[in-house]
Parts: structure tokens; sequence; C-alpha cells
């Protein structure tokens, strides 16, 4: 089928079936995310629904976002006769000595992670002052989730709260995170207290509250979720009838008005809010790296591939009255939790430049991880298959990919977990780099 065949396709599957309403801008060049608002969910949603009407079908190593930006790369990787050849990931060698320190890994390392809405908020100002904040991430690849009584994914619920991460936050950069928000005050005996905070906010103080972000008309929605709660950083402007807001998660600094700020922050399915002074903050001591290292890694469990397991197989079972048609809505929320694997590679990287280990170990774990994110969707993918057709010999094979991607992430912790024992001894014992290859011939 042509390229051009497929981007017609595309374009009514979306008006027809989908019904979506973002397509004044529909075309080749149209950007899935950024022009079409269409998300991870709905992007898998596209495919299947082509493949199921069209008989279209799409490699699964090309299902992630990087592969797919806009319609036409989308028309391309569906019209394989076309299709360029995948080129390899770039992997750059590293030689001993301190000039080939200089790349990779060793490097300024410009890219960053939005992948946790809170920890980029705390992270935001260690980053300002240079301080490394990837240490920190090691909170996310294994963060709270929860799982609802009809066996239904969560990244949010109102039972979580961000305790370990304060604790850690604290004992780690020596900054206090002040709890604000009053869980058992009304909403607008809160909101009264963030106006006064802002009104009496010091130049170094940041204050950083929890609203819906679907009621903020001024920020599309991208991930459509409904409701998304979501931490940014807010301070008075010169103009008394808007806000100035940061969002380092999202990348995304403007003004947004006062009123439609408030009323996002007083809806009932969100509660938080913290104030910090980074300007506080030092590098985290050695001495508390290491417990919080070990309090990160759950070697023995991966919990968001054990409660899809669980998540599948109450619906395969009918528990409760669940149907598999009803699946693929449990699992919605897999793609927000999905992306928090990507903290591995913070991981890795601030133990890797801590004891100098040459790059190109570093480039191949950072492979497995990406296959790692890249196997989550395609399970997501499967999943809403599954929900589609209600073929339940479909799931058997899912199970199959979840004991797979089982072994991939234990194999990740695994060698996480030997790399920090690595660091662990030379920090704490020694005092120097431990050498590549005598760690290998240990």
């Amino acid at each position: 089928m042509k390229r051009e065949t497929i981007v017609t396709a595309i374009g009514t599957v979306l008006r027809e079936e989908m019904h979506h309403p973002h397509l004044d801008g529909f075309g080749p060049q149209a950007r899935l995310n950024e022009d079409l608002y269409l998300d991870s969910v709905q992007l898998l949603q596209l495919i299947l629904a082509l493949e199921m009407t069209l008989g279209l079908s799409v490699p699964e190593t090309s299902m992630s976002r990087q592969a797919i930006a806009t319609v036409d790369d989308l028309a391309a990787i569906l019209a394989p006769a076309e299709q360029p050849a995948a080129q390899p990931r770039e992997v750059t060698a590293q030689a001993d000595g301190p000039a080939a320190m200089a790349e990779g890994v060793h490097g300024e390392m410009p890219y960053d992670l939005k992948i946790h809405c809170f920890v980029s908020c705390v992270c935001d100002g260690l980053k300002a002052r240079g301080i490394d904040h990837r240490p920190f991430y090691a909170l996310i690849w294994d963060a709270e989730f929860a799982i609802t009584e009809d066996f239904r994914l969560a990244y949010h619920s109102d039972a979580m709260d961000h305790e370990s991460f304060r604790y850690w936050f604290e004992r780690l950069y020596g900054v206090p995170l002040l709890a604000w928000y009053d869980h058992a005050a009304s909403k607008d005996a809160n909101v009264a207290t963030l106006l006064g905070l802002l009104a009496r906010r010091s130049p170094d103080e940041i204050i950083m509250v929890m609203l819906d972000m679907f009621h903020l008309p001024e920020r599309e929605n991208k991930f459509n979720q409904n409701p998304f709660p979501h931490y940014l950083l807010v301070a008075l402007s010169d103009d008394p009838e808007a806000w100035q807001v940061r969002d380092p998660d999202f990348r995304w600094e403007g003004r947004i008005a006062r009123d439609t700020l408030l009323t996002a922050i007083r809806q009932p399915t969100v509660a938080g809010g913290y104030r910090f002074d980074p300007s506080l903050a030092h590098p985290p001591a050695d001495a508390d790296l290491a417990p919080f290292f070990a309090a990160c890694l759950r070697p023995d469990a991966n919990p968001l591939i054990d409660a899809v397991r669980a998540i599948v197989s109450a619906h395969a079972e009918a528990r409760g009255g669940l149907r598999l048609a009803d699946v693929g809505t449990a699992l919605r929320e897999l793609p927000v939790i999905t992306i928090r694997k990507w903290a591995y590679e913070h991981g890795f990287a601030f133990i890797w430049r801590a004891l100098r280990w040459p790059d190109a170990e570093f480039q191949r774990i950072c492979d497995a991880i990406e296959v790692l994110v890249n196997g989550l969707t395609a399970l997501h993918y499967a999943v809403l298959k599954l929900a589609r057709t209600e073929d339940a010999t479909l799931v058997a094979p899912i199970f199959e990919r979840l004991d797979t991607l089982d072994a991939a992430e234990f194999t990740i912790k695994r060698q996480l977990g030997e790399a920090f024992e690595a660091w662990r001894k030379t920090k704490l014992v020694s005092g120097r780099g431990t050498p590549f290859r005598e760690r290998l011939d240990a």
C-alpha cells in the first residue's frame, strides 16, 4: 500500500472511528503529539485500528515515540516497501585515560529526563545551581502507583504520599521540603494559605502546588488524562490577574490566568503542595548515597510487571464481572508509569561517571533499558488488541511477554546492583575509582 494512501487512511480512522477533535492541522508533516495532540495510548489505538481494518502491521521495534513523530513517519513504517533501513544506535568507543573521558557518559550529558513531576520540581533548583540531581532519580524506576479495587492501574491515588521522596531529598541535599497543604482543611482554606505564601515568598523560595492539568486549557493535556494530577511551580507576576508558572517536567514556563490556576487547584481530584529553598542545597555525601541506593534497589521484585500480570489475570478470569473488553481501559495509564524506567539510565550514569568506567558498556546498558521500555510499549499494544478482539487465545502470549520483560528488568537490576556495590566499596573503603578491567576479573 502506498504511503499516500496510508496517510489518507490515518485521517479517516482519526476522524470517523476515534472521533479525534484536533484535526485542523492534519497532513503528512503534522506532528502526532505537538500538532494533533495524540498521546501514546491514542497512537497505539490508531495503529491497531489500521492493522485491523487495512491488514497493516507495524514492527514492534518501531513503536516508540522517538521512531514515530509525524503522520508521514507513521505511514512510512506501515509501508514496509518504502521504509528506510533502520540505523544502528551510535556507540562511542572509550579508551583508557583522561582524554577518553570527554565523551559519552563522561561528557556534559545535556539531556534530562521528564518522567516524574514531583522529582522534576524539587530537582529544578539543584540543576540551576550545578548540583548533580541524577542520584535522586533512583526513587523513580519503582516509584509508587496503585491498583484500584476494580483492577485498574493508576499512577496517582488519594492514598499516596511522597514521604520517601521528601525524606531522601532532605537527607541527600539538605533542603527541607515543607508541606503547606493541609489535607484536613477545606479547599478554600488551602487556597488562602497558598495566596499568603505567594505574597510573602522570598526570592529564593519555591512554591510547589498540585493541580489538575485537565482544567488548564492554556496547557493542552497531551496525555489526555482526566483527571491529570500534576505538580508545578507558581509565583506572582507584575500582573495581578496572572501568575508566573514553571513546569520543569514538561519544560514549559509562562503566565497563566490566576483564576484558571485556582480552578485547577480547587479540583477534588488533587491535593498537595510544598515550599522549599534550593539555595540551601549541597551535593549529597557518599555516606548518605550508599543507604539511599540500597533502599531504592528492589532486586527481587518488578512491581509494574507484577501489577500488569495481576490486572490481565483478573480480566481474563472475569473476576468480579470484569471483561476482556475492559482490560485496555484498565491499563490506560501504563505509559505514564512505563516512562519511569528511563530513570535507570541516570542511576547507571552517576555510577559510571564516579568510577570512570568506559562509555561503551554504559551505552550497551542504555540499549537494554530502551529494549525494556519499548517492550512495555509493545506489551501495551498487545493488551489493546486483546481488549478490541476479546480473543482469549491472546492472553497466553501476553503472559509470555510479561515473563520476558520480567527477566530483562531483573538483568538490569542485577547489573545496577553490581555497579552500586563496586561504587560503595570504592567510595566508602578505598576512596578511589575501580578500574573496569579489575572489576571484570573479580
